[in-house]
C-alpha cells in the first residue's frame, strides 16, 4: 500500500501488482490488497518462491498474469503452449542423474565472473537430463598440491577464459591430469591455450613452451599474432584497429575439419562464434604439435589462426579459442556444452 501511495503521488496508477512472497497469498489478503490499492482482484499476482527460474513463467501463467496483460492491451491470444518450459522444469527438479564438473579458474572467489559459463553448463545438464554439480577450484592450489586430491572423483574438467600469469601453471596441470586420466576436458579461450602449452611441454618435448602474455618466451607457443605472423597487415587491420590491432572482439567465422570430433558435435564444418582475446596459439608450432596427437581441428578461414584443438584418441578433449557459453540458451543448449556434459555422464558410469 505504501508503494502504491508513492506511485499515486507521482501521478501513476498501477494496473497490476506482483507481490513477492514465500507463502501462498490468501484470497482474503489478495482481495484486501486489490481494494486498498484500487486494482482489480485478478490483477494482484502472487510471485511465490520457485525451485528454479524456469518454473516462474509456469507459475505466473497459473496465476493469470498473461491473461491480465493481454486484456489490458486488448490482445486476443490463444492459450500459450508451455510444454517446453514444463519439460525443462521437470528436468531441473527431477533429473535422472548427476555429474560433477570441476571448473579450474582464478576468479573462483567471485562466481559472478563465470555466470554465463555456469548457466551454459546448466543448459548442458538440461540437454542430458542430469543435474550438474559445479566444483569451483582455484587453479593456484595445483601449484602446491597434487590435482589428484581435488579431481579424482570429478566427471569433467573445464578451464575457462582468463588472463595473466597467476594460476596459469595450475591450469596446465589440470589439462595434463585430464589428458592422462582420460577425463573429459573443455578448455575455453585461455583454457585452450593452457592445454596447448601442456601438450607442447609434455608431448612435443618443447620444455620452454610458454605464452608471451607472461613475458619474453624462448618458445612462444602462445602470443600476439603480430609477434609470429608474417605479411599479415590485412589480417591485423581486420581484427580491431581501435584496439591496437591485437584484439579479436565479436563474432568470427571458423572452418572445421570434416570428420573431426568438433565438426561432428556441431554437425557443420563452417561456424561463427564470439571472441574476446588478444593472444593466439602460434600456428608455427602446429606441425610439431600435430605429430604428437594434438589436432588443430578448427582454423580461421584463411588458415592463419587456430580456433579449436582436440585429441582424437581421448574420450573428450576439446579446446576452443572463442566463448561458446555466450550463445547457449536453455531451449537451445550450445552443442559443445551438451556434448561435454554427455561425455561427463559417460565418465560417471566408469567411476
Amino acid at each position: 500500500q505504501h508503494s502504491v501511495k508513492e506511485l499515486l503521488s507521482l501521478g501513476i496508477q498501477p494496473d497490476m501488482l506482483v507481490c513477492r512472497s514465500e507463502h501462498e497469498l490468501p484470497e482474503g489478503e489478495r482481495r484486501k490488497i486489490a481494494l486498498f490499492c484500487n486494482v482489480r482482484e485478478e490483477a494482484v499476482i502472487p510471485a511465490l518462491d520457485a525451485k528454479s527460474i524456469y518454473e516462474v513463467p509456469i507459475r505466473y501463467h497459473e496465476q493469470g498474469m498473461d491473461d491480465v496483460v493481454c486484456r489490458h492491451f486488448g490482445i486476443k491470444a490463444a492459450a500459450p503452449d508451455l510444454t517446453t518450459w514444463k519439460d525443462i522444469h521437470v528436468r531441473k527438479t527431477k533429473p535422472e542423474g548427476e555429474v560433477s564438473i570441476a571448473v579450474v579458474g582464478k576468479y573462483t572467489g567471485l562466481l559472478d565472473a563465470y555466470k554465463s559459463l555456469s548457466e551454459a553448463l546448466d543448459h548442458g545438464g538440461i540437454a542430458n537430463n542430469v543435474r550438474v554439480k559445479l566444483n569451483w577450484i582455484d587453479s593456484q592450489i595445483f601449484e602446491e598440491d597434487t590435482p589428484l586430491e581435488y579431481l579424482e572423483d570429478t566427471h569433467g574438467i573445464l578451464v575457462p577464459g582468463g588472463f595473466g600469469e597467476r594460476g596459469a601453471e595450475g591450469k596446465i596441470l589440470a589439462a595434463k591430469f585430464a589428458r592422462e586420466r582420460g577425463i573429459p576436458y573443455f578448455g575455453i579461450c585461455f583454457g585452450m591455450q593452457m592445454a596447448v602449452l601442456e601438450a607442447a611441454r609434455n608431448l612435443a618435448g618443447i620444455a620452454d613452451a610458454n605464452s608471451t602474455e607472461f613475458g619474453p618466451a624462448k618458445e612462444p607457443v602462445v602470443g600476439l599474432m603480430t609477434e609470429w605472423t608474417k605479411g599479415n597487415e590485412r589480417e591485423v587491420r581486420d581484427v580491431d584497429g581501435d584496439l591496437g590491432g591485437t584484439m579479436r572482439l565479436g563474432a568470427y567465422p571458423a572452418a572445421l575439419k570434416p570428420g573431426s570430433k568438433i565438426a561432428d558435435i556441431y554437425g557443420a564444418t563452417s561456424i561463427s562464434e564470439r571472441h574476446r582475446h588478444r593472444y593466439e596459439v602460434n600456428n608455427d608450432y602446429r606441425g610439431r604439435l600435430e605429430q604428437h596427437g594434438l589436432r588443430f581441428a578448427g582454423m580461421s578461414p584463411d588458415g592463419i589462426l587456430p580456433e579449436t584443438v582436440e585429441f582424437a584418441d581421448h574420450p573428450w578433449f576439446i579446446g576452443v579459442q572463442y566463448h561458446p557459453e555466450l550463445k547457449s540458451r536453455p531451449f537451445e543448449p550450445h552443442p559443445l556444452f551438451a556434448s561435454f556434459i554427455g561425455a561427463a555422464v559417460e565418465q560417471s558410469r566408469l567411476v
